[in-house]
């Protein structure tokens, strides 16, 4: 298992301090994680553009996968974003990665200009949305649909990105977990302070189920967990706290007891200090555990 595990690190795309933001990204690039992961919340005045921020460290970075957690599809027409999705893989050589999301925040979608979802209808619109995705991205032939929530007349999509682009989806809900299972390459579970551990196995499930009516291996649907928290010191909140040793225990048990592949680590401050302690302390351990 330990060869198959991957370790990122959020990343938010802040504009008050691009230096910092960029010294991260190089940071985590330098220390061989797998993964930057940067949040999509545009009606956020002070966040740069996901896609655009990307881009900027996709450019000063060298080896790490580059991964949104997640785009708002709400506010970023299907087509364009699978047309940004493949700009980036082929900038970056291949190191893109697209989670995507029906709109947490609909109302501050509506505030926006975008077209709000809801309930059942943003279980629709995300479907149909994973669809287009996916035809899109793989850039085969024409793509058309006449769905309820997408209307496309038949474009040619393009450029093909040098690797098969993986689409995430972000999601906690019964019907949203069964998408994943249909049509999606990962599930991206939103952080743990908002889905705890103990709620995990029974999400897991709703996804293999959803897989194994599909006519799909479950084991093929790759699984992240974003992780809130602090290594050491002595503070205390919501999420994970505790030495280095806490937390290898911890995400090596979560990794072989909640089926977790892959880890995003959201530090609650100390960014560069945390990354460090993450990389050189944590993420070794937990392979040696997982071993």
């Amino acid at each position: 298992m330990a060869d198959k595990l991957q370790f990122g690190l959020a990343v938010t795309p802040s504009a008050h301090d691009v230096a910092a933001m960029t010294a991260l990204a190089r940071a985590a690039d330098e220390a061989g994680l797998d993964l930057i992961a940067v949040q999509d919340h545009p009606y956020q005045p002070g966040h740069l553009d996901t896609m655009t921020a990307l881009t900027h460290l996709g450019a000063l970075t060298s080896r790490v996968r580059l991964l949104t957690d997640v785009a708002d599809m709400a506010l970023r027409p299907v087509p364009m974003l699978a047309k940004a999705a493949a700009s980036l893989d082929v900038l970056t050589g291949g190191r893109f990665e697209l989670g995507v999301g029906s709109g947490g925040f609909p109302d501050a979608v509506a505030a926006m200009g975008g077209t709000a979802v809801r309930g059942g209808a943003a279980v629709e619109f995300t479907a149909e949305a994973l669809r287009l995705l996916r035809a899109a991205l793989d850039a085969d032939g024409p793509i058309a649909m006449d769905g309820r929530h997408h209307q496309v007349g038949g474009y040619e999509p393009g450029p093909v990105p040098p690797h098969r682009v993986p689409v995430w989806l972000g999601a906690q809900g019964p019907r949203m977990l069964g998408l994943i299972g249909e049509l999606a390459d990962g599930w991206i579970s939103p952080l743990n302070v908002y889905v705890p551990p103990g709620e995990v196995p029974a999400k897991q499930t709703m996804i293999d189920d959803a897989a194994a009516r599909a006519g799909r291996d479950p084991a093929q649907v790759r699984r992240l967990y974003n992780v809130l928290g602090m290594i050491g010191g002595s503070h205390r909140g919501k999420g994970l706290f505790g030495s280095a040793e806490t937390w290898a225990q911890t995400l090596a048990g979560w990794a072989q007891g909640l089926r977790f592949d892959t880890f995003v680590f959201w530090p609650a401050m100390s960014e560069l200090d945390q990354l460090q302690r993450f990389a050189q302390e944590v993420v070794p351990r937990v392979r040696e555990l997982a071993d």
